[in-house]
């Protein structure tokens, strides 16, 4: 039976469809089985570090707060900061409390995070919201010394949040 190029593109097209459906489940520490999506979201902003003393008395780098403008399609809907807290433009807020965490894909990018919801603000697309997935991440880590105590440095980065409700 001759090959048909109709039947190629088809064999061809599935091909290419097939490892996006296969693609890998996220890590144990940070899935949500039972879960369904209310929104997914793009982040580009910086993770803020402050110059303190760690418990040895050195001088260290510390995580002090996200700064991030939240993105859908391309138009900002929304920001992320300390707290950790994520803000619609629709008025709805939450504030999360980490549960659990895996690493990035390199050692320059941040953890994968999921977060429990522990407050909402305000009535919105955020409103049913139970957990946050921070997945995805590039960059964020801030490697190198500090020289004074109370010093301020920021490193860039990216990542995807997923706003999940039970059910």
């Amino acid at each position: 039976m001759p090959f048909k190029p109709a039947v190629a593109c088809l064999l061809l097209l599935a091909a290419l469809i097939r490892p996006a459906a296969a693609a890998d489940p996220l890590p144990d520490a940070i899935a949500a089985p039972g879960e369904s999506i209310v929104l997914s979201v793009h982040a580009e902003g910086a993770q803020v570090y402050e110059c303190k003393a760690g418990t040895d008395g050195k001088l260290a780098w510390a995580f002090r707060e996200p700064i991030a403008t939240l993105l859908s399609e391309g138009k900002t809907i929304g920001r992320h900061y300390a707290g950790p807290n994520w803000e619609l433009a629709d008025g709805s807020a939450i504030v999360g409390k980490v549960l659990g965490n895996a690493p990035g894909a390199t050692a320059a990018d941040i953890a994968w995070l999921k977060l429990d919801v522990t407050a909402h603000r305000g009535s919105g697309v955020l409103t049913p919201v139970t957990t946050v997935q921070r997945i995805n991440t590039h960059g964020g880590k801030l490697e190198g010394s500090c020289e004074k105590a109370g010093e301020f440095r920021s490193a860039p980065y990216s990542a995807e949040y997923v706003f999940l409700k039970k059910g």
